[in-house]
């Protein structure tokens, strides 16, 4: 079983237009709306992809009574603590002009009870589970150091750049922009080496279109690349790692499996609304993917 943990969830919501003008009146050619956040999109990926998967989130409100009610019809086992506050909204435009316009909440404060409450939550499920995911940001109120109680509760993948890399997770996958500022290292492949370092388990670093690269946990640095493009990259990242535990939680290997997130994120860039990729399409992408040593 996986868990994917989402302390700040969102409902996000995709517009498409003809045309973007500011002061003026816009009517989506087309709507998407999906339960979101860092940990619902790798837990909604992550189960299209076909893994046993359980998300524990912190939800509030209207908002997210809705994300609840869309995770049930996904068949995604939902372990919910509830805060007062409403949860946040997320908006991304495309159509308008290159790449997306985008529009993300902080989302409300959170108690110190709140966010304890979730903790021992996410400490009463984890140990159940292969693989637990801890993704994204934290709510306002929350420690900042909140995801470093949570690490080694079971084996661990974090994608954040909150404080957790200390606590030494068994697996760190970032993108180039949160590597060098968690290592102060601009290449890829110089930060991934760092963060194995401080953790001594698995670094990735994904670069885009470009790939990514992921120092394994003896030292061994690999390159995966996969010539696939798509005008939807909102999720991804999430879609990738979501591809990568499906397959370690399957038994794969290090190279299977990092061909299997590649192609899971190339995937999702494919069709509007994070996390709504195909999995045939997914595994046809993967066995495009090529990964090689790296001196």
């Amino acid at each position: 079983m996986i868990l994917c943990v989402s302390a700040n969830p969102s409902i996000d919501r995709l517009f498409a237009v003809d045309r973007l003008l500011p002061g003026t009146i816009h009517r989506p050619a087309d709507f998407v709306q999906t339960p979101g956040g860092k940990g619902l999109n790798v837990a909604r990926a992550a189960a299209v992809l076909g893994g046993d998967v359980h998300a524990a989130a912190l939800l509030g409100g209207h908002a997210g009574r809705w994300i609840a009610q869309e995770l049930e019809t996904e068949r995604i086992d939902l372990h919910a603590t509830w805060a007062a506050r409403e949860t946040r909204s997320s908006l991304s435009v495309s159509g308008a002009l290159e790449g997306l316009t985008e529009f993300y909440e902080h989302g409300a404060a959170v108690s110190a009870a709140e966010w304890d409450e979730f903790g021992a939550l996410v400490a009463e499920v984890a140990p159940q589970a292969s693989w637990m995911t801890l993704s994204g940001s934290l709510p306002t109120g929350a420690p900042e150091d909140g995801y470093v109680s949570l690490v080694g509760l079971t084996r661990t993948a974090l994608d954040s750049e909150q404080p957790g890399i200390d606590a030494r997770p068994d697996l760190v996958k970032v993108n180039r922009p949160e590597a060098a500022a968690l290592t102060g290292c601009a290449q890829p492949a110089d930060a991934a080496a760092e963060i194995h370092r401080r953790t001594g388990g698995i670094a990735i670093v994904t670069r885009g279109r470009e790939g990514a690269v992921m120092v394994a946990s003896d030292g061994r640095v690999v390159e995966g690349t996969l010539d696939a493009d798509g005008p939807y990259p909102v999720g991804s990242g999430d879609a990738f790692l979501a591809g990568l535990v499906v397959a370690l939680d399957r038994g794969a290997g290090w190279e299977s499996a990092l061909k299997a997130a590649l192609g899971s994120g190339a995937a999702n860039a494919e069709q509007p609304g994070a996390a709504r990729l195909e999995r045939s399409r997914a595994e046809q992408l993967a066995g495009r993917a090529h990964v090689r040593e790296l001196p």
